[in-house]
């Protein structure tokens, strides 16, 4: 069966991409079909996933203005060993264009019946904003996966996506839930950080996931190669974090199973 996972948090560099390219790597590495959508217009899922975003002949932007099916504009990525749907800097036209387009919040949903059967994970990368292209992931997705770095306006940004999330519940995907709360960037000697960590513990139990991904300078570096962790450096402790994560996944699967 299918899981749709939208990658969200309005707030930026708390690691969304990361997670994005390194878990659905992680889980391609476990012989998973998996397909990675790219829905930031920076482009930044599909260099980490070894494409060039200046080179691309299709993306994300014509699928969504239905000019193109989603099978003619996906491309392979070798090395991640997973199927992109890759974005550049066109996609910020799709903002616009949505802003006043007929059926403008299921776009991406409507795209993925072609070939959602053909994957047993499919992860979207959100832009930084609860943007029109957020709201075509959220309505697409079965879940959402929230990246959280521990400090100080963690919990702050984490209130306005769960509002969003509810009213995409209540008027357009009844189905959405939250997949689980990821930390990020840790660092266990930051004092805040353990006790930001400890407030969403408190306040989301279970959904929380137990791996936490480390601040890392290999993990850091990898995107600038066009790989994820697990080629780039796979005994470092972000790519060992990340194959915990879909480990973690995978076992919580199978006990829904």
């Amino acid at each position: 069966m299918t899981k749709a996972i939208a990658v969200a948090n309005q707030k930026g560099g708390v690691g969304k991409t990361t997670t994005s390219v390194n878990l659905a790597a992680s889980l391609a590495a476990t012989k998973r079909d998996v397909l990675l959508i790219d829905l930031d217009p920076q482009g930044n899922a599909t260099m980490g996933s070894g494409v060039d975003k200046s080179n691309l002949e299709y993306s994300s932007y014509d699928v969504l203005m239905g000019e193109k099916h989603i099978c003619e504009a996906m491309i392979r990525s070798e090395v991640c060993d997973y199927n992109l749907l890759p974005s550049n800097i066109d996609l910020t036209g799709a903002e616009v264009v949505l802003l006043d387009g007929i059926a403008r919040e299921v776009r991406l949903k409507k795209a993925l019946e072609a070939v959602k059967n053909d994957y047993e994970f499919i992860f979207i990368d959100c832009p930084p904003s609860l943007n029109m292209l957020t709201v075509n992931a959220l309505v697409a997705a079965d879940s959402v996966i929230i990246p959280i770095q521990c400090e100080y306006y963690a919990l702050e940004g984490l209130t306005a996506l769960l509002a969003t999330i509810e009213k995409i519940c209540k008027y357009l995907n009844p189905y959405l839930r939250v997949e689980g709360l990821l930390r990020t960037m840790y660092d266990p000697r930051n004092n805040l950080a353990t006790q930001v960590s400890a407030q969403l513990l408190d306040h989301f139990g279970d959904k929380v996931y137990h791996t936490i991904i480390p601040r890392n300078v290999r993990l850091a570096e990898a995107p600038s190669h066009g790989q994820p962790i697990i080629v780039y450096d796979k005994s470092s402790r972000g790519a060992m974090a990340y194959l915990a994560l879909a480990g973690e996944m995978l076992n919580r699967e199978s006990q829904i199973a």
